[in-house]
């Protein structure tokens, strides 16, 4: 009896299983309002190179520093710690990660007149900015923002999360879009108003916890890739203080198989247009509703016209987060 009984159990976890990993939320809380977003990448990225009398190191532009002296480092402090030294010159012995391969390189700094080291490096450890809320789940109190990963701006390269944090934000002016240029909202920060964690940065969006209370009055119901149509549907975005305003778009076309521009859309509110010129930095993750629906999010511009912009689906980022 015993051995049947455990049989059953153990059937029972296999099926329940698969089916808890797998399963999406049906329901979700719409996003819109605007975030300050501050990641810390696990390692120095590489941003830049200056000219020093120190011979060249193998490494290049995106390189990610992740220990020296076969010391593990996660920021700029760690590697100041290290060189931290009265010898007018030091070798270190950097491991850094190129394409997710590990690999090793010795680096020489030799002290300037004024005792300061010269790497020969620019480096980064993190990265602010904004961006806008997608969604919450109930469920879980998981959320997702962006649509899209964070980069660092001159390399192009997508920060690895050792940890971060989404905030409370404020739109003070939009520099407006215009042929050939995308615009960019403006915004206070208020980085003692933490509303959450991040833990994932991927090329869906941003992930993490939502920690700060929330109403569940509004529930949306998910929209799969089927239910998008082309015709009228609205996004949700913040262009004043912490408004959260609804605009009406035109969808034009759906690509399923796409990764991260699966909707096509054009700007049909003139309200919109004539405040921001069309899309501008800081809207990704505006989400998107159709039919009563959350379909999807924005999260690039046409910059031929920046009228037209392209929208994941939920589904993407959902499937992500999980």
């Amino acid at each position: 009896m015993n051995f049947k009984r455990k049989l059953l159990i153990l059937f029972l976890m296999f099926l329940l299983g698969p089916l808890n990993t797998f399963a999406l939320s049906k329901y979700l809380v719409p996003g819109g309002e605007n975030l300050g977003i501050t990641i810390r990448s696990d390692g120095i990225l590489v941003v830049g190179f200056y000219e020093t009398n120190n011979p060249q190191s193998d490494l290049k532009l995106g390189d990610l520093i992740v220990s020296i002296n076969d010391t593990s480092i996660s920021s700029i402090n760690d590697m100041i710690k290290i060189i931290d030294t009265d010898d007018d010159t030091i070798t270190l012995e950097v491991g850094y990660k190129r394409n997710n391969q590990l690999k090793y390189t010795t680096l020489k700094l030799t002290k300037d007149n004024n005792g300061v080291f010269k790497t020969g490096l620019y480096v980064k450890d993190s990265v602010t900015g904004i961006g806008t809320l997608t969604f919450i789940d109930p469920s879980s109190n998981r959320y997702g923002a962006l649509g899209h990963s964070i980069t660092d701006s001159k390399t192009n390269i997508r920060f690895d999360v050792k940890n971060g944090q989404i905030f409370k934000s404020e739109i003070t002016g939009i520099d407006k879009s215009r042929d050939g240029y995308a615009g960019e909202k403006n915004a206070k920060f208020y980085f003692e108003t933490v509303y959450g964690t991040i833990d994932k940065n991927l090329e869906t969006g941003i992930y993490g916890t939502y920690n700060e209370d929330y109403s569940t009055s509004n529930l949306l119901e998910v929209g799969s890739m089927d239910d998008i149509k082309i015709g009228k549907a609205y996004i949700r975005t913040t262009l004043t203080k912490s408004k959260i305003e609804e605009f009406e778009i035109e969808v034009i076309s759906v690509d399923k198989q796409s990764e991260t521009k699966n909707i096509l859309f054009q700007i049909t509110d003139q309200e919109l247009i004539q405040k921001t010129g069309g899309i501008v930095r800081g809207m990704s993750g505006s989400p998107i509703i159709q039919d009563n629906k959350i379909i999807g999010a924005v999260t690039h511009t046409v910059i031929s016209d920046n009228t037209k912009g392209y929208g994941i689906s939920i589904i993407k980022m959902l499937e992500s987060m999980e």
